[in-house]
């Protein structure tokens, strides 16, 4: 059980982590790189990389989500149970997340997104971006602690 369980594990920090590594570039390069674009390459950059992150970080992100939950699960079952704590408050943290996800970022990546595909700039744009970037410190410590937390459980097995 506990091999099966650290694949699970392995798995989850993988999936996570390339969620998390986006999100830490934006908030150590992209941020500062958006803060120097006009406004209508601004909407095409961020508008055109949600396009296509929107569309293929759901399979890596969710991917990790079930491991994460499937790691907590099986050490809970295999009687594994400081394992099984850890992984469940990774879970927490990465529900969070989810939670930031799609009530801020989300709706804020589909403006975007069709403002780029149209060509048009929204009046707001900025200030979409910043509401945007105000929760990207506190996303990727999201990640960054729920990926600790998971590699903890590695530790336990």
């Amino acid at each position: 059980m506990s091999l099966v369980i650290g694949i699970t594990a392995v798995l989850a920090v993988l999936g996570l982590a390339v969620i998390f590594g986006t999100d830490m570039s934006v908030a150590v390069v992209q941020r500062a790189v958006y803060a120097e674009l006009d406004d209508r390459t601004l909407v095409q950059v961020v508008g055109r990389g949600h396009h296509y992150g929107d569309r293929r970080f759901p399979v890596v992100g969710i991917g990790g989500t079930i491991a994460t939950a499937a790691t907590a699960l099986l050490a809970f079952l295999g009687g594994i149970a400081w394992t099984g704590l850890l992984a469940a408050a990774a879970l927490a943290l990465v529900i969070v997340w989810l939670v930031l996800f799609v009530g801020v970022a989300k709706p804020i990546n589909t403006r975007f997104t069709a403002a780029a595909a149209a060509g048009e700039i929204p009046a707001d744009a900025r200030a979409l971006q910043a509401r945007w970037e105000s929760i990207i410190p506190l996303r990727a410590g999201l990640l960054g602690a729920a990926i600790a937390l998971l590699c903890a459980t590695l530790f336990l097995l």
